[in-house]
């Protein structure tokens, strides 16, 4: 395929599954009733019009829909995968192929491709962008500075690039606006407790088919997204240890119930374990050496950072690739064996198919409509990481507790009155 062939279409493995990629994307909008509300609406008023657009995000049927919310509203957009693991080829053939939206993204592709895709969707010269990692800006703020000036600004929609963007804004390398739709309450309460709590145990139970119950589950890392996994792999059974260097989670994992000690100690009791922290190391030889025979280590953080893959090869006399479908055996000098889930990559997303489409449907509708707003308020937006409008965040759990069907209640203009005042007390 040409160059120029390749900017029209993208880089795909197969364009032949694009029917099967639509048939999935199609599936997923059904549980979207918020982001198709989104897109009726832009389709009407066209907010992005002729805007050039690039996002790295997971390729996935959800990110489809959210994709195609951008193009309802009038920009101009390039795909490109925020993990290499984490695309589903189906879909982005479906994007390239049924959508046009030009898509570079391949499961399993190396590194080098990885990265030469980011540089494709840079390449299209985006006026927005939208991030799940932070790569596409970081690359941008690193090999194309001659771009930032046509900026508007960028969404970023997982916990490590919001914290890889605030060490920028604090070291004043950041160069143009970021919203951090992570931190929006719709995201961050609903999709990364409940979408990555269930997404990572069903990624564990599709790579190895363990039973979990009565299973010691250690979970590195209490934030949000480590609720979610401890909080589902108790519901299935399992005896979950939470490991925590922040004082106040650890006490609120004790008091939710679960056991709480230093890793060094986990490490010599769990059966399964799971990264959540959005740090480097938490698993690493010291912890290696210790473990049990037999026993599961996977990463539901988005960098293969958090399990340290090079502490246990250089532990291990034998790997045997594949042992199962996304699973390798590490097989250390006195015959224990370590299996490592996904590459330490994303499980929920190497391994199963990431978030269920109704969480997703939040976050990507706060993702459209901050798009929106970066648009509207382009001239006040200075070089700095932004929350989420509490409007927009309002807005959106609105309309989600309309399409389950859940009526809430309204204040009177009494109880208004008294929350806005302090004259009136006991």
């Amino acid at each position: 395929m040409s160059k120029r062939d390749k900017e029209k279409v993208g880089d795909v493995k197969n364009p032949k599954l694009a029917a099967e990629g639509l048939r999935r994307i199609e599936w997923a909008n059904r549980d979207m009733p918020v982001l198709q509300l989104v897109r009726e609406r832009f389709q009407k008023e066209l907010p992005l019009k002729g805007l050039r657009m690039s996002a790295c995000l997971h390729i996935t049927a959800e990110t489809a829909n959210l994709a195609r919310t951008l193009k309802a509203g009038g920009a101009d957009l390039v795909l490109c995968a925020s993990n290499p693991l984490s695309t589903q080829d189906d879909v982005a053939a479906a994007l390239s192929y049924e959508f046009g939206l030009p898509t570079f993204a391949i499961r399993g592709e190396d590194r080098d491709t990885y990265y030469s895709h980011i540089k494709s969707a840079i390449e299209h010269k985006p006026q927005i962008t939208m991030d799940d990692g932070a790569d596409l800006v970081s690359c941008i703020h690193a090999d194309y500075k001659q771009l930032i000036p046509g900026v508007m600004g960028s969404m970023e929609e997982t916990t490590t690039g919001v914290i890889r963007l605030r060490a920028m804004d604090k070291d004043g390398a950041l160069k143009f606006p970021v919203i951090a739709v992570n931190d929006a309450d719709t995201k961050h309460l609903f999709d990364n407790r409940y979408g990555t709590g269930q997404s990572t145990i069903d990624g564990i139970v599709r790579a190895t088919d363990v039973l979990l119950a009565g299973k010691k589950f250690v979970v590195a890392g209490y934030g949000w997204c480590g609720r979610g996994v401890a909080t589902r792999a108790r519901g299935m059974g399992a005896i979950v240890i939470v490991t925590e260097v922040d004082p106040l989670r650890a006490l609120e994992a004790t008091m939710d119930g679960f056991l709480v000690m230093p890793m060094g100690e986990a490490a010599r009791v769990g059966d399964v374990f799971c990264t959540v922290t959005g740090d480097t190391s938490c698993i690493r030889k010291e912890h290696f050496a210790v473990m049990k025979n037999g026993a599961l280590v996977c990463n539901s953080g988005h960098f293969n950072v958090e399990v340290s893959i090079a502490d246990l090869e250089s532990i291990a006399v034998k790997i045997n690739k594949g042992v199962r479908r996304n699973v390798d055996e590490y097989v250390l000098a006195d015959g224990r064996a370590i299996n490592l889930l996904a590459e330490g990559r994303l499980v929920n997303l190497a391994a199963a198919e990431g978030h269920p489409a109704s969480v997703m449907d939040m976050s990507f509708a706060v993702q459209a409509l901050t798009t929106e707003y970066v648009v509207k308020n382009k001239k006040k937006l200075k070089a700095k990481v932004y929350d989420v409008p509490r409007e927009i965040d309002e807005w959106v759990a609105r309309l989600k507790l309309k399409s389950m069907g859940i009526e809430i209640d309204v204040l009177t203009p009494e109880q208004e009155k008294y929350l806005a005042s302090w004259e009136m007390g006991t």
